[in-house]
């Protein structure tokens, strides 16, 4: 069984309500839920909430929906724990379905497409080596080599020691000198079931992955959390979600 897993919670502070923003005159969190109603893949799909406005989105669309624990709504709960805490309780639900594969997927990140996700399993499928895929973006603007951070002094300083780079007298500016930069974009996690419960050795920041990960390539892929990036993802819908 494949089952999908939908997170949100209510108390963003960096942009209250983002789940339940309006984009395109819906809600940000329809957009990840409609792709996993239209992923074929999908046989079962949760929501993991402790917001009120959400458990009713995830009624009105026939979704279960899992309770939150407080403990794990809030800013610093670790995103794994949400998962695992997930999964555990599928798995009460579900007593008798072995769960081949989880697609996570957050309510605030509506950059995500169904031949991603198909991509994403059959290539687990394939490949039983792989802990996970997921999608990720090119943001070579934001490169290591161009990240900087304020000393004691006030006086800005690379961000990562060149040397960890490689050959840091012949780094330069240019956003591309490194090659591609990949980032995690969020759209969708699709992960074996021990990404979970060995989620502790998997490879940070989001340990939830593993650490053999098969990058799912998109362009622009983001999550949203602050008020100024909600034209940017109306754009990706039009351009890439067929919105």
């Amino acid at each position: 069984m494949v089952v999908a897993l939908l997170i949100g919670r209510k108390g963003s502070v960096g942009f209250p309500g983002k789940n339940t923003c309006m984009v395109l005159g819906r809600p940000l969190c329809f957009y990840p839920t409609n792709i996993a109603k239209k992923s074929t893949d999908i046989d079962k799909i949760y929501f993991s909430t402790d917001c009120p406005d959400l458990k009713s989105f995830a009624d009105k669309n026939n979704i279960g929906i899992i309770d939150r624990p407080a403990q794990l709504a809030t800013s610093d709960a670790y995103p794994e724990l949400v998962f695992l805490h997930g999964y555990n309780e599928i798995k009460k639900i579900n007593p008798d379905k072995n769960i081949e594969l989880l697609v996570l997927l957050m309510a605030n990140c509506a950059t995500i497409t169904t031949d991603k996700i198909r991509e994403g399993i059959d290539v687990l499928r394939k490949k039983p080596h792989l802990d996970s895929a997921v999608t990720v973006s090119s943001y070579n603007s934001y490169a290591p080599h161009r990240a900087r951070k304020e000393n004691e002094d006030g006086v800005l300083i690379p961000f990562v020691p060149f040397e960890t780079l490689g050959k840091p007298d012949v780094i330069v500016a240019e956003r591309n000198a490194l090659g591609d930069v990949w980032f995690a974009d969020m759209g969708v996690s699709i992960v074996r079931p021990h990404c979970l419960t060995d989620w502790e050795n998997g490879l940070p920041p989001q340990r939830w992955m593993g650490k053999k990960i098969y990058p799912i390539k998109q362009k622009a892929g983001f999550d949203v959390d602050y008020d100024h990036e909600v034209p940017l993802v109306e754009y990706w819908l039009k351009k890439y979600g067929g919105y």
